[in-house]
């Protein structure tokens, strides 16, 4: 890309490190940015700049949180303290509460176990929770990581790994989804759908 200015390449290369943006995608980002007035521009920098400073990981559940004490959900006292959900990113919170079914605590790993890409417990928030678990208050934990080689392998060796201490150990079920015709589903899919089958 020599046929534009330094800068703007610098941007576009910075956009193109974000997931699921192309080169083609970044140059639009980049020539956006720059189409901004300089007031918005500045803002826009400014919220990265904060964000960046100001969040955190929650002390309690490792979710991003603001300030110095536990995130919202931790220290919202109407929640159901003796169930945990276990996900891998901060975004999977976000999907869950919008359900808006939930009422338990969460825990967030930051990843899941991958030998491919080096990943082993060590690099998550493991033994945070084997120590909440540990506490004695948590009576059901619930595996939410993705139904996916890595989220199955994550979910099983934490599974193993908390079953001393007495707490319940589910995963979350996952089957065929509404709208969707029973011809297109996978093996896989057909098969934990059988599985997590219930009564009506």
């Amino acid at each position: 890309m020599h046929y534009l200015p330094p800068a703007l390449e610098t941007l576009v290369e910075q956009f193109a490190k974000l997931p699921g943006v192309g080169v083609k995608s970044a140059q639009r980002l980049a020539f956006h940015v720059l189409s901004l007035p300089q007031e918005e521009a500045d803002q826009f920098a400014k919220a990265i700049h904060d964000a960046k400073r100001s969040i955190h990981c929650c002390p309690i559940c490792q979710n991003f949180t603001e300030g110095d004490g536990p995130c919202p959900i931790c220290a919202d006292q109407r929640r159901d303290t003796s169930v945990l959900c276990v996900v891998s990113d901060p975004k999977d919170v976000v999907a869950m509460e919008r359900s808006r079914e939930y009422r338990g605590l969460y825990h967030v790993l930051h990843g899941v176990i991958s030998p491919m890409n080096h990943v082993g417990p060590d690099d998550l928030h493991v033994k945070e929770l084997v120590a909440r678990v540990a506490e004695g208050s948590v009576q059901e934990v619930i595996m939410a990581t993705d139904p996916d080689t890595e989220g199955e392998a994550t979910a099983m060796y934490l599974s193993r790994l908390l079953k001393p201490f007495g707490a319940r150990i589910t995963r979350l079920a996952y089957g065929i989804p509404v709208g969707s015709h029973l011809e297109y589903a996978d093996d896989a899919t057909l098969m934990r759908a059988l599985e997590g089958r219930r009564d009506i």
